[in-house]
């Protein structure tokens, strides 16, 4: 193995990619966990992992498929990945991660998969090791059931379509989102509020590791803005997470969102770091 190179890492890395993956277990969680489940076998990842090793031992990783995510990476490492993502072409939707390392990336990139639909540069990074001190959590928050994928769905369609600015329904009519809202169902990881069959706030612990979970998905029903349901739903979720599945929780939020980010605080995250996103 030369100085410095770059690899499609195979099954037998399993045990070096996890030990990179781990060593940042808020940043890299949601990576984390799908090795966890998938292994590095490309077609069960549903993407490739690529190395970076310098001086015979793996430093960087860069997941390539959906999104193209850096891990851990260093300047050098990102000039090799951006190298293998130009030779490769655009197959992803998105470019997230780490912020410095995203944006020089995306810097690298920007001139053949360019111009992105949208360039999200900041978005804070904020994380809680503690139930809220300051708000109650919202007793009717509960576990969705999965007789109640049909009343969640739309709610999570227009979440996801607020958010992203896209439907998650195009393409291939949903088939993926679905799967993958029923999976999170299944897990027991998806939360709502639900009143007369309607959901009122809605929100799901995606990414789960042993060391550190992710909370997605956060949403209010328009008409029922206003009223402190985002702090006293995300309370409970938040007590949830605690309880049931790792002793850090995290989420991620876009700078401009004043109202969201204030909410967390009140509940007790603090902002330790920053993701950005480029979408396409």
């Amino acid at each position: 193995m030369t100085q410095t190179t770059t690899r499609v890492l195979e099954p037998s890395d399993l045990g070096a990619a996890l030990a990179v993956l781990e060593s940042e277990p808020v940043a890299n969680a949601f990576v984390t966990s799908r090795v966890r489940i998938a292994g590095l076998d490309p077609w069960r990842l549903g993407g490739e992992m690529w190395g970076w090793y310098a001086g015979g031992q793996l430093r960087s990783l860069c997941y390539s498929g959906a999104n193209l995510v850096p891990i851990c990476a260093t300047p050098e490492a990102v000039r090799a990945f951006a190298d293998r993502a130009r030779r490769a072409g655009r197959r992803c939707s998105s470019i997230v991660g780490p912020a410095e390392p995203t944006a020089q990336l995306w810097r690298l990139l920007e001139p053949g998969w360019g111009p992105a639909r949208e360039v999200r540069a900041n978005q804070p990074v904020m994380v809680t090791e503690s139930p809220s001190a300051d708000v109650a959590p919202d007793p009717l928050v509960r576990r969705v059931r999965k007789d109640e994928m049909d009343l969640l769905m739309p709610a999570c369609v227009a979440m996801f379509t607020e958010e992203v600015g896209i439907s998650p329904l195009a393409g291939d009519g949903g088939l993926l989102y679905q799967a993958r809202v029923a999976e999170l169902i299944a897990a027991g990881r998806s939360f709502a509020r639900i009143e007369d069959g309607k959901v009122v706030f809605k929100a799901e612990i995606g990414a789960t590791t042993a060391q550190a979970c992710q909370i997605q998905g956060v949403w209010v029903a328009p008409e029922f803005r206003g009223r402190g349901h985002s702090e006293t739903g995300m309370a409970a979720v938040l007590r949830y997470a605690l309880a049931d599945v790792a002793p850090i929780v995290s989420l991620y939020v876009n700078d401009y969102n004043t109202p969201a980010r204030k909410a967390y605080r009140r509940i007790g995250f603090r902002e330790t770091g920053a993701f950005m996103s480029v979408l396409f």
